[in-house]
């Protein structure tokens, strides 16, 4: 099945030129919402300018070289979000992580080859199962199952091994964390939290930041303590 839309009508987080042809790619169904990822064809052709047309993007990925978090790309209609990786096999032998710009755009950032196969994902739900395990729901779609008494909360976020799903280390939403904003008005930033407001109303929670702002608790990415655990920025080392 082919998606596509109007090029007018792609999400403003896409680095597309809003002049051109009519229609454009739209990302298939996956764990990213339409307006928060980008179809690998456009990341392929639009952003890195790795091929020139969908003919030759498919016979790259024909090759076997295109990686999406440590897995073999087959799909051109996959959608690409915020903390997943895009690796290219030799001779390419290239590695990028989707993040947000100041503007609110996805970019792809280089990556060292050793960062390829982390990343850092957000916890979005938690419920336990019947075994009487808990069942951890990750911004990207991903689903943990954990002891009960592991401590990983919504708003948290986990940094795991790709594709294995392996916890490396639990990076709690609290006063003193880094943490990366992923919408809002401050949108691309790097901030230190200073306190969580937990309101007992229908609007969303609040994380306040040292800088002197505060966002939706939603817009929270913790990706480290002292500095970030992932590469964030373009030309900016770990």
């Amino acid at each position: 099945m082919t998606f596509r839309l109007k090029r007018r009508a792609a999400p403003r987080s896409w680095t597309i030129p809003r002049k051109g042809t009519k229609w454009v790619k739209r990302p298939g169904p996956g764990p990213h919402a339409q307006d928060q990822s980008i179809p690998l064809l456009l990341a392929l052709r639009d952003l890195r300018h790795v091929v020139r047309s969908a003919r030759e993007a498919s016979l790259l990925l024909r090759a076997g070289v295109v990686r999406v978090d440590g897995k073999v790309a087959k799909d051109l209609d996959r959608g690409l979000g915020l903390m997943d990786t895009l690796s290219f096999a030799a001779p390419l032998d290239a590695h990028y992580r989707v993040v947000k710009d100041r503007r609110g755009k996805l970019v792809l950032v280089a990556i060292p080859s050793t960062e390829a196969g982390v990343k850092v994902a957000r916890v979005r739900f938690k419920h336990t199962v019947p075994t009487g395990k808990v069942a951890v729901t990750l911004h990207d779609g991903r689903n943990l199952l954990v002891a009960a008494s592991t401590p990983y909360r919504v708003g948290d976020s986990v940094k795991i091994e790709v594709p294995s799903q392996k916890v490396v280390d639990h990076l709690k939403l609290g006063p003193g964390a880094l943490a990366f904003v992923a919408g809002g008005s401050h949108v691309g930033q790097l901030a230190r939290v200073e306190r969580v407001e937990v309101r007992n109303s229908s609007q969303p929670n609040l994380v306040h930041f040292a800088e002197g702002f505060s966002t939706v608790k939603e817009y929270v990415y913790v990706v480290g303590q002292k500095t970030p655990e992932v590469t964030l920025a373009e030309g900016v080392a770990r």
